[in-house]
């Protein structure tokens, strides 16, 4: 469960960009988690809960947005979302040679007092 270490490491820098920017407490933490990240949300939210207790965070709202894989056909130039993991392109047939979106594990604000 890499999930764990994930937490660690968003608590350490929630706790890093509230003391930069002289917040005492953590409401609210958003993230954007692409499908081809191999975090799975849940197990991402109830780590986080565990570790944050008696830290800033504690009681903080973890909010995940799960973006889609999307990748680009270089045969008839399209994005298009992918839900298998066959790359080949559902309007053409071509191999879909770019991701375009899927691996994200990033922070996309942090809310606090």
């Amino acid at each position: 469960m890499h999930e764990l270490a994930v937490a660690e490491s968003l608590l350490k820098i929630v706790k890093d960009e509230c003391k930069k920017h002289g917040l005492s407490r953590v409401t609210q933490v958003r993230l954007r988690i692409g499908r081809l990240s191999t975090v799975v949300p849940e197990a991402l939210s109830f780590s986080f809960e565990v570790i944050a207790k008696g830290t800033l965070a504690e009681g903080a709202q973890l909010s995940v947005e799960v973006v889609p894989v999307m990748a680009h056909c270089g045969d008839c130039k399209m994005d298009l979302e992918i839900d298998s993991h066959f790359f080949l392109c559902p309007q053409c047939g071509g191999v879909l040679v770019a991701l375009v979106s899927g691996k994200e594990l990033e922070i996309v604000d942090i809310e606090g007092e």
